[in-house]
C-alpha cells in the first residue's frame, strides 16, 4: 500500500463520478455520514446542497468536515480530506450543473438541474489530506 500521496499522485481519481462520503457533526458531537456528489475544482472539493439540509445546518454550527473519495476497484485509490467547510451562494447554478452533468450525463444532468433545490455550495479546501492507493500490490 502506498501512503502519503498527494491528490495529484492519485491521477484521475477525483475526476470520476464516485459518490463520496461527507462527515459532519451533530450538536451532540456524533457524526453524520452522508453520500454526496462532488467536484474537485481549483484545489478543493465542492458539494451542492440545500441551505436547509441537515449537512448545511451542521456546517453552519460546526464547520469541521471530512470528505472521503475512494474507488472500490484496483488500485483502490482514495483520499480523505479533513477541512473546515465554508458555505457559499456564489455560482450555485454553475456548480450544480457541472456536478449533475458529471454524474448523470448531459441530458439527465440538465433535467436534474431544472428540479434541483440545491441553493448553497459547501466548499472543502485541503486542511489535512490523507491519500493512498494499492498500485504496488500484485492483485
Amino acid at each position: 500500500m502506498r501512503r502519503g500521496l498527494t491528490i495529484a499522485q492519485l491521477g484521475d481519481l477525483v475526476e470520476f463520478p464516485i459518490v463520496a462520503t461527507l462527515a459532519t457533526y451533530r450538536a451532540d458531537g456524533s457524526v453524520l455520514l452522508s453520500p454526496v456528489w462532488h467536484e474537485y475544482r481549483d484545489g478543493g472539493f465542492n458539494v451542492a446542497t440545500g441551505s436547509d439540509n441537515v449537512k448545511a445546518r451542521h456546517l453552519r454550527r460546526d464547520p469541521r468536515a471530512v470528505l472521503l473519495v475512494a474507488e472500490s476497484v484496483h488500485p483502490n485509490r482514495g483520499v480523505e480530506l479533513t477541512a473546515r467547510a465554508s458555505l457559499s451562494t456564489d455560482d450555485v447554478l454553475g456548480t450544480v450543473s457541472r456536478i449533475a452533468v458529471r454524474y448523470l450525463g448531459e441530458q439527465k444532468g440538465r433535467e436534474y438541474v431544472r428540479t434541483a433545490t440545491d441553493d448553497v455550495v459547501v466548499r472543502l479546501e485541503p486542511g489535512q489530506v490523507r491519500a493512498w492507493d494499492f498500485a504496488d500490490m500484485p492483485f
